[in-house]
């Protein structure tokens, strides 16, 4: 399937979700969770049709013989897990389309959790008798032959991009409210694009996971650019089962959207249910090969005594008020001021000795103060951030300001100083409210960074990428800033600033703000330094003769309103 059949898919499926909107009896943010889980029911019914010649002859082989097995131990075997008929799509699409479709979908998303215990509790049963409307209760039955349409020899990947492709819709359409459970793809990708992760037997933890899009851009990239030795093309299934994920989710319904994304994409792992500041299902401190994650920020109700004795938050610092309350103990226990630094903190410190970690942060934390500043501090001088970048505005439903991304590197060896990347003016307009990064912006960004790290390969390996493929204004934008294939700083895009020295990170107080550092471009007006030097303080002499003038002017209309109508 092309790019461009895909999407016509893709588009053509979204529209199921205006059906719900035209007819059913449910919420607006309501819509996901039962079309998600048909795509769901159509995934299983589409794989286990694929594998089930090759069960049908295992089984029958030794069928009547010692060696016989039941039937749902050999699909299991060979598929992953075991359909019943009574959750077939084409039962299901067949039966009359009246209400008691909702029925026969309950009992085959139950039937499967029944039969496949690592589904127990994933899948949504209830919610069904909502889309038989009694003014229309064919309603499910139109929904049911869209995702009909989906061709029984796709690609299983596929079910996958489009999951993700209506989790990213539906958290549009949801506003503040879909930005809880979905980070934008583009950004995770960008991030995935910087960490690199590598095949192998990794750990990654996203201790906030949400629906788990962190996993499956991780595993996504490693498909692509990591295939094992001695491994064939293409098996996609043996690559993306070489790392194991673990998430922790506080939302039941979104640990449930999680844990569907993990099984249409094929990836191993564990989705607990949980609050990170209060539970450490995985014993996080010191485990982890990778850490990404988009935690929700700002929060101000963590309890100090719950978290002051964890080595996840107190390695570097927990964050606490400069003064106490002067309410007693007994009314409130205290709390830390904002949270983000907890978040920080514990992404630091659940990496192993060779760790990475890549995550999204309000803006506000490069540069608090307080008891964040030296938190801050310590992490600096530690030499774990090795990176921090300033993404556009209006990137995220949840926010429209600026966010940043924190990277990690407890590999690297330049530990006196950190890469700083303003990337506000790199992006693609989605629509007025929303913005992403292009397929090649992601490269161009990340390519920054393999400069850094020495690899001039990978630099001119895009070089050619692009000139393969015609997109020679690609081409002009690396070769104008990089123009020997070798990082150098490039005024308001990057810097990389050392913690000592003149206009250094201790000089900024410590600041993580990238734009403190990589400066702003100013257009060429055929000005020199000098000459621009004194056209500021002119028109700096200017602007204070004419607020001195307006101050006069405010003093004689006072004067004369005075006159006029009287009054001291």
């Amino acid at each position: 399937m092309t790019d461009i059949e895909l999407k016509k898919l893709k588009d053509k499926l979204w529209r199921s979700a205006d059906m719900l909107r035209a007819g059913a009896h449910l919420a607006a943010n309501k819509y996901g969770q039962p079309i998600l889980g048909l795509i769901f029911l159509r995934y299983a019914d589409v794989l286990f049709k694929q594998h089930k010649a090759e069960i049908d002859a295992e089984y029958n082989q030794y069928k009547g013989s010692r060696m016989e097995r039941e039937y749902k131990e050999v699909a299991v075997e060979k598929c992953g897990f075991f359909l019943p008929e009574c959750a077939y799509f084409d039962f299901l699409n067949n039966a009359p389309d009246d209400a008691n479709k909702a029925t026969l979908v309950k009992k085959a998303m139950e039937a499967i959790e029944r039969e496949n215990p690592r589904m127990d509790g994933v899948l949504p049963k209830e919610v069904y008798g909502q889309l038989v409307p009694e003014e229309e209760p064919d309603l499910l039955s139109k929904i049911l032959r869209v995702f009909k349409d989906i061709p029984e020899d796709i690609s299983i990947d596929i079910f996958g991009q489009i999951y993700e492709y209506f989790l990213g819709n539906f958290a549009l359409a949801e506003g503040q409210g879909g930005g809880a459970f979905y980070t934008p793809a583009s950004v995770v990708q960008y991030m995935v694009e910087v960490l690199q992760p590598t095949t192998g037997d990794k750990k990654f933890l996203d201790p906030a996971c949400g629906s788990g899009g962190m996993f499956v851009q991780a595993a996504r990239y490693m498909h692509r650019h990591n295939k094992p030795e001695g491994e064939p093309s293409g098996n996609a299934q043996a690559e993306m089962m070489r790392f194991r994920c673990y998430g922790v989710e506080k939302e039941p319904d979104t640990v449930k959207l999680a844990k569907m994304n993990l099984l249409l994409n094929n990836i191993r792992g564990d989705i607990t249910e949980a609050n990170s500041f209060y539970s450490d299902p995985y014993n996080a401190f010191g485990q982890f090969d990778y850490v990404m994650a988009n935690p929700p920020f700002n929060v101000d109700e963590v309890v100090v005594d719950k978290v002051i004795d964890d080595a996840r938050f107190n390695t570097y610092g927990v964050p606490r008020n400069k003064t106490k309350s002067t309410k007693k103990a007994s009314d409130k226990k205290e709390t830390v001021p904002n949270a983000n630094y907890l978040w920080i903190g514990y992404f630091a410190t659940a990496l192993n000795e060779n760790g990475k970690a890549a995550l999204v942060m309000a803006n506000s934390a490069s540069d608090a103060g307080g008891s964040e500043l030296e938190i801050r501090k310590k992490m600096i001088e530690d030499g774990i951030i090795s990176q921090m970048v300033t993404l556009p505005s209006n990137m995220f439903s949840t926010v429209t300001l600026p966010a940043t991304l924190w990277f990690f590197n407890k590999q690297r060896a330049k530990r006196d100083e950190i890469l700083f990347i303003d990337a506000r003016n790199i992006f693609m307009q989605v629509d007025r409210a929303h913005r992403k990064f292009s397929d090649e912006q992601i490269k161009n960004l990340g390519v920054i960074s393999r400069l850094y790290e020495g690899d001039s390969d990978a630099f001119w390996a895009l070089v050619d990428e692009y000139k393969a493929e015609g997109k020679q204004d690609e081409v002009d934008w690396l070769l104008e800033r990089w123009p020997d294939g070798k990082y150098q700083d490039v005024i308001g895009l990057c810097k990389v600033a050392k913690l000592e020295g003149e206009d250094g990170i201790i000089d900024n107080d410590y600041s993580l703000n990238a734009g403190r550092y990589v400066g702003v471009v100013i257009e060429d007006d055929g000005m020199t330094e000098e000459e621009f030097r004194a056209e500021m303080l002119n028109l700096n002499s200017e602007f204070s003769a004419l607020s001195n003038e307006a101050k006069a002017l405010e003093s004689e209309i006072e004067k004369n309103l005075k006159e006029l109508f009287g009054g001291e």
